[in-house]
């Protein structure tokens, strides 16, 4: 064999960065290493894999493209290896990365990590938040093994575990008209000012809900963090939606919030848990989704009414 893992990983750090610079520091190791590394791959098959611009780092060759896939794939394959051990041993450790879409991130992440920790001293979850698409990209490219989300735009190469259903909410400040219902329809609030959650996927399901209803919102304003939204909402600068509807009703600036069910028929979200389809489990991420099942199943997310 005429390389050797780290001169794979090597290789494929310089590849995702564009740097010997940065896969030096991402990988911790000097940069003579990493292009000794590259070169040493370089001339132990004949090929040129990077495009060297002055001042401007590196850029992959059609060949340097090709050989990055199956670098990609080796490496998951040696980490499996690793995986192998554990599920040998039968031991639940090591880390374990995973995604979150940013809108349920502080309502249900911090406890799942919380028991999760107590349970596992020997492993750790690291989490992270972003939009459906992100994430997804994510799981695609391996960054996270598992990720927390709504049952919008599943494609065939996802698995998704249902865990229970999160029906759609409107939201309005303590001085609207509305604050004192518990109910009100689209159509109600169709003249009012939209402040629409601009995220993929999610604006599309919170539009879709207006179709439905046969009604057209007045959309004044988009905003990509639902902390923007509810904090305008709680200064009266409009009404917007939401699946998750948190135990706490205050804006961060201590506003007043009123949560509305949708008397109209509109098709609930299911949160659940997204995978990549075929991927192995490892013995930590099995014990995640079955604490999940356990905290989750049916039930309300951890920080919702």
């Amino acid at each position: 064999m005429r390389f050797t893992l780290k001169q794979i990983a090597y290789f494929v750090a310089t590849a995702e960065t564009g740097s010997i610079t940065l896969a030096s520091e991402r990988v911790n190791i000097s940069q003579p290493s990493i292009s000794s590394a590259i070169t040493a791959l370089e001339e132990a098959y004949g090929i040129q894999l990077f495009i060297r611009h002055h001042a401007q780092g590196l850029s992959l060759t059609a060949e340097g493209q090709r050989f990055l896939r199956e670098a990609r794939a080796l490496l998951l394959q040696a980490e499996e290896v690793e995986n192998a051990a554990l599920l040998i041993s039968t031991r639940v450790a090591g880390p374990l990365e995973i995604g979150c879409l940013s809108t349920l991130f502080p309502l249900v992440v911090p406890e799942l990590i919380s028991r999760f920790r107590k349970r596992h001293e020997a492993a750790r979850v690291f989490a992270i938040a972003g939009s459906q698409a992100e994430l997804f990209e994510h799981l695609r490219t391996g960054r996270i093994s598992l990720l927390l989300t709504y049952d919008l735009a599943i494609s065939p190469d996802i698995e998704f575990l249902p865990l229970a259903p999160v029906p759609p909410y409107a939201f309005v400040g303590a001085k609207h008209r509305f604050a004192r219902r518990r109910a009100v329809t689209l159509r109600e609030l169709a003249e009012d000012d939209f402040l629409l959650l601009d995220l993929p996927m999610s604006r599309d399901y919170f539009l879709s809900l207006f179709r439905q209803a046969g009604v057209n919102p007045n959309i004044t304003a988009r905003y990509a963090y639902i902390e923007v939204i509810r904090g305008l909402v709680g200064r009266g600068e409009g009404y917007s939606l939401a699946n998750a509807r948190p135990r706490n009703l205050s804006t961060l600036d201590g506003r007043k919030l009123t949560y509305l069910a949708l008397e109209d028929t509109l098709r609930p979200l299911n949160y659940g848990i997204a995978l990549f389809r075929g991927l192995r489990r490892t013995p930590t991420a099995e014990a995640f989704i079955e604490l999940c099942r356990e905290v989750l199943l049916g039930q309300a997310l951890p920080g919702i009414r």
